[in-house]
């Protein structure tokens, strides 16, 4: 009597919102759709485009998918992994990556594995180096363009030390020779300095540079000029191109709109090298025809919508450049295999990301995209970081409206370099 009586009420059941929430991983839904459906096309042709070689190496029809399976799988891991390490932490081990793929690039010119007149990767062919020296030197740069954003107009602080780097892995990867992969690092540094907010006299010096080097290859490298001669070669009568492009014009002209079916193309089993590598976009082609083709050219299409849009919405210019760094790497590399196949660009040898077989291209782009993915999710934190970001020229606009000399000072955000 007269004391107050304590019922403990019964707890409430969360929420089905609640359970959802605890569960988010703040993953970028359409980027994973994305990327998933590209996975799903590549083990599909792979398997297409290997079965029979495979049987002709003694090997079951399912060797070549298989293997593929465990990439995808490890760089799903390694993809989710890099999902939730904090991408401002990447500032302790730039340096220390980098000086690994230097080691790497020069392993491989030692004692190096050759195939098909190119010595690029190391222990049988199981590791290529130049694919994850692409990712590394994308990281690198973006911190050495994002801690150099006051002096990057001074040439002697910006260009000078950028072009000395861009030439040190790119000539250890052309002495494979891998000329793809170097063409793909002096585009992505000449890309990232643009975007980073580079003068535009300084920008039109590197597209000289550029041009400049790419004619002294043409005409000083065997390499260079066997591949542009036929290149030439081809654009004047396809009957005279290298029969490597002779086959996957044979493909492709058996394709017609629908293709032919899948499983049901020939040319990958009467001469077309490597189908299921290189030039496994001639077999998407001349299974699924002109439709095919199109379609995984439109899922690259939305990649790079998708990873300029997290670019853009990066809480600081260090985000910003990485994201946009990586998604330009993955589909300029989607571009130039796609080129090569139907004779836009002169044989380059580089892989479809995501599509040909391969562990370190699979590995490297995978765990490119979870960067990506943690950037995406540093998006949604909505902290004093994010004023920075919104003060530096949209990335996904190409700068825009951007007429100053240099960037505005940042205002700073945790764990970068100031």
């Amino acid at each position: 009597m007269g004391q107050t009586a304590f019922v403990k009420s019964p707890a409430r059941p969360l929420s089905a919102a609640k359970v959802a929430r605890s569960f988010d991983l703040h993953l970028d839904v359409p980027l994973v759709l994305f990327v998933v459906a590209i996975l799903v096309v590549g083990l599909l042709m792979v398997y297409s485009s290997s079965w029979k070689s495979a049987q002709a190496g003694g090997e079951a029809d399912t060797y070549y998918v298989f293997r593929q399976m465990g990439f995808v799988v490890l760089g799903c891991l390694a993809a989710l992994a890099a999902s939730m390490f904090d991408y401002h932490r990447y500032q302790r081990l730039v340096m220390p990556m980098v000086f690994t793929a230097l080691i790497l690039l020069a392993l491989v010119l030692v004692m190096g594995s050759t195939r098909l007149n190119a010595t690029r990767s190391l222990f049988n062919g199981s590791v290529q180096p130049t694919e994850i020296a692409a990712l590394v030197m994308i990281i690198y740069l973006s911190f050495w363009l994002y801690s150099k954003r006051e002096v990057l107009n001074i040439i002697s602080f910006g260009l000078v030390p950028m072009m000395v780097m861009l030439g040190i892995f790119g000539a250890l990867i052309f002495m494979q020779p891998d000329l793809s992969a170097a063409i793909t690092i002096f585009v992505m540094g000449g890309v990232m300095f643009y975007l980073a907010g580079a003068e535009y006299r300084q920008v039109i010096l590197v597209v000289v540079a550029a041009i400049l080097l790419g004619a002294l290859l043409v005409t000083f490298t065997d390499t260079g000029k066997d591949r542009w001669g036929k290149y030439l070669a081809g654009l004047n009568n396809p009957f005279k191109a290298s029969d490597h492009m002779k086959f996957v014009l044979q493909a492709i002209f058996r394709g017609e709109l629908f293709g032919v079916g899948i499983g049901k193309g020939v040319t990958k089993f009467t001469g077309l090298p490597v189908p299921w590598t290189d030039s496994i976009f001639a077999v998407i082609i001349e299974e699924t025809g002109l439709v095919g083709g199109l379609t995984v050219l439109g899922l690259y299409v939305l990649i790079l919508w998708r990873g300029l849009w997290i670019s853009n919405r990066a809480p600081d210019m260090l985000g910003k450049l990485l994201a946009a760094g990586i998604t330009l790497w993955i589909t300029f590399d989607a571009l130039l295999n796609m080129g090569v196949i139907v004779n836009v660009f002169p044989f380059a040898g580089n892989a479809l990301p995501l599509i040909s077989y391969g562990g370190s291209s699979m590995v490297s782009t995978l765990i490119g995209i979870g960067i990506l993915m943690n950037i995406a999710r540093s998006n949604s934190k909505k902290n004093s970081a994010a004023v920075e970001g919104r003060s530096y020229g949209a990335v996904i606009n190409l700068r825009r409206g951007d007429r100053r000399r240099r960037l505005p000072r940042s205002l700073g955000s945790s764990g970068t370099q100031e």
